[in-house]
């Protein structure tokens, strides 16, 4: 995978110019992706694995902003594939956190403020600053990171904006990339909103997809 997510790239920033890259660096931007894409497709040994790896390696630096940024990465996948539970890694290194780690978290906790926006990552800022749900989602669909996408998606969902394109779209991206786990999630939202809306043909499409997916 390319590009997981933009934040994993700050674990490299600035070294670029100073070879050769110490291997605690390659280490955990490696562990992070490839955790983050483990975690994705569903498979739960390698993300485990992968996880512990690059959390090894930058526990070898002792540098707190490094681990909060990791375990915002790991946070993020959850969001992206509506696992919408506590940040734990994260909330017990808050007190260290910086003001645009922070705002990230509360964004992704569905409790960001108009004045976190500015501090978010770039894709996420007109999301977060939407005044209406229409904004919000023409701000998810122009996010180019599919695994961005998801996650402002998720965040959406989170706080009850997310309309039945962004489910759509949100599915769309999931099947492109083939990452079952959030695949599977979204496509159970959009199932269990054509069930209440009374909308059984549909419903069943959406299970018979569901099916094919998991046999």
């Amino acid at each position: 995978m390319k590009k997981i997510i933009a934040m994993s790239a700050l674990l490299l920033a600035g070294c670029g110019n100073n070879p050769p890259v110490p291997d605690w660096q390659m280490n955990a931007q490696n562990g992070i992706e490839r955790a983050t894409a483990a975690y994705m497709e569903g498979n739960a040994r390698v993300e485990a694995a992968e996880r512990q790896r690059a959390h090894s390696a930058l526990a070898s630096t002792g540098k707190v902003d490094l681990m909060i940024r990791a375990e915002l990465i790991q946070c993020a996948a959850r969001v992206a594939s509506l696992v919408f539970e506590d940040c734990a890694g994260y909330q017990k290194l808050a007190q260290d956190a910086s003001p645009a780690d922070r705002a990230y978290a509360a964004y992704l906790a569905g409790q960001a403020t108009v004045a976190d926006a500015a501090l978010l990552p770039a894709q996420h800022q007109a999301v977060a600053a939407a005044a209406s749900d229409q904004a919000a989602a023409s701000a998810v669909q122009a996010i180019a990171d599919p695994l961005s996408r998801l996650v402002a998606s998720g965040v959406l969902l989170r706080t009850s904006r997310a309309s039945p394109q962004v489910l759509s779209n949100a599915v769309d991206t999931a099947s492109a990339q083939g990452w079952r786990r959030p695949l599977l999630a979204w496509l159970g939202v959009q199932a269990m909103r054509a069930e209440q809306a009374g909308d059984t043909a549909e419903a069943q499409r959406i299970k018979r997809r569901i099916a094919l997916i998991t046999r």
